[in-house]
Order: C-alpha cells, then sequence, then structure tokens
C-alpha cells in the first residue's frame, strides 16, 4: 500500500519509534531510522527491515541539533531521493520530576528545541520535496489530552513544547492541504518500557494497575494509528490531534502523585 514511499522515522532504534519503522516496512516503505546513541541498536533494525525486502539506513542525528537535522534530510535524500513520510518521534524528556525553576536555561533551551524548533525545522526540510510530488505525511508526537493545552506539574518545558507543536501542526495543516501533504499529531498514552515494542496480542492479558479492566498500551497501538494516517486513502485526515491511551488521563494520575511518591 506505501511500496516505494521513502519514510524517516526519528528515534527509531528503539521503542515507539522502533515499532513504527517496523510497521511502514511491513506496508512497503524504505525506512531510515534516526538514532542519538543507540547505534547497536540502529543497525540492527536497520538489517531487520532489509529483510522484510525494503530498503534501510541507519543515521545519526540529534533533532535538537539545526546541524543535525539539515545532514539527516541530506543524507537520506542523496541516496534515496526526497522523503515521502516524517514521523517525529523523537524528543527528549527529563524523567527527574522538577518544577520550573529548578531547570538550568541549557536544559530549557535542549527541551524546547528536541520537542518544537527541531521538529519544524525538520518539517520545512522535507516540505520541498513532498511539494513537487504533491503528496506527504508528516506526524508529529504529543502527549496525552496536549490539545487541552492543560498544565502538567513538574513537566512544565516539555508540555509548553508539546503543546506548541499542537498549533503549529494544525496550522501546518491548513497550509499544506492544497499540495496533498497532510499533518496529523498522535498522543500516547502512558506506555511503559517493554510495552513500546510490543504487539497488541502480547499486552492484551496484562491490565492496567490504574485503570482496572483496561488492557496496558502496546507500540502496535500507535504504529497502526500512524501507518493508517499514512496511507494514500486517509487524504482527508489532516490538522488532527488524536488520542491513543484507552479512553483514560494517565497524566492526571500521574502528575497527582508525590515527588517522593
Amino acid at each position: 500500500m506505501l511500496r516505494g514511499k521513502i519514510a524517516l522515522v526519528t528515534g527509531s532504534a528503539k521503542g515507539l519509534g522502533k515499532r513504527t519503522a517496523l510497521t511502514l516496512a511491513g506496508l512497503g516503505c524504505d525506512v531510515a531510522v534516526n538514532y542519538v546513541n543507540s547505534e547497536n541498536e540502529a543497525y540492527t533494525l536497520a538489517d531487520q527491515l532489509k529483510s522484510m525486502g525494503v530498503r534501510a539506513m541507519a543515521v545519526q542525528a540529534d533533532i535538537a541539533s539545526r546541524g543535525d537535522n539539515a545532514r539527516l534530510v541530506e543524507t537520506i535524500e542523496r541516496t534515496w531521493g526526497t522523503i515521502d513520510i516524517l514521523v517525529n518521534n523523537a524528543g527528549p524528556f527529563v524523567r527527574e520530576r522538577r518544577t520550573f525553576d529548578e531547570y538550568e536555561p541549557d536544559e530549557i533551551d535542549y527541551l524546547m528545541r528536541g520537542n518544537l524548533l527541531g521538529v519544524m525545522e525538520l518539517d520545512r526540510l522535507v516540505l520541498p520535496g513532498m511539494k513537487r510530488k504533491r503528496w506527504g505525511r508528516i506526524i508529529h508526537f504529543g502527549f496525552g489530552r496536549a490539545a487541552e493545552a492543560r498544565g502538567w506539574p513538574h513537566r512544565a518545558v516539555y508540555a509548553a513544547a508539546k503543546v506548541g507543536l499542537v498549533s503549529f501542526t494544525k496550522t501546518l495543516a491548513a497550509e499544506q492541504a492544497a499540495d496533498g501533504i497532510t499533518v496529523n499529531m498522535v498522543c500516547p498514552g502512558d506506555i511503559r518500557g517493554a510495552n513500546k515494542e510490543k504487539s497488541i496480542d502480547e499486552v492484551r492479558h496484562l491490565n492496567d494497575e490504574e485503570f482496572p479492566g483496561v488492557r496496558q498500551g502496546s507500540g502496535e497501538d500507535v504504529a497502526r494509528v500512524i501507518a493508517f494516517l499514512c496511507l494514500p486513502e486517509s487524504d482527508f485526515l489532516t490538522g488532527n490531534i488524536i488520542e491513543v491511551s484507552g479512553g483514560f488521563d494517565p497524566i492526571r494520575s500521574l502528575a497527582e502523585t508525590k515527588p517522593n511518591g
């Protein structure tokens, strides 16, 4: 269904990005795997994708770096041609719970660049090729209920960047629709650890401790939504902020947890 399309999935050596890369390859996409530090995992994944009958490459780049972004896109386009699908999965996240005043200025800059400005730069780099083809798919990543511009205690910078990305997603979608380019955002729920790379069948028997009666989320839950948005027949879907969270609000429970709890 996407045979011959060229896809770049940022931060795809592991986790949700890896599962997305595998899903797109299964639909026939040639996939560029992007990594920062996980070189072994990236090249192993590239070999796995090649075994599925598609082209694959691994390219090191930090999305927070403007120079790295330019080199990343130039490497792919010089080798294969212009990018058809861009999945902006990568984004730095500080796991330590801190109030905003506890962040250093350099940390604020890095989080904003990695989660907002770097994404905007990548989008700008791939748009010329998409516009020439009059076809393109851009996917952004958010967090649960980001479209509400909600507060997220102890995640102030990350949340601000992603909420800004919500507005940018909707604006870019409106601007590029006439050129056959769709722009959407997926907002994964609290999909944890190894589950990020698992299939739905692998987690179907695992109940979520915070939400009794609901199974845990998997990487396939997110990847299958991304794959659907990338299909040619999904050209009527653009500017959407799509929750993949089981219908629950994991951010609320996380925010209410005491820092030392």
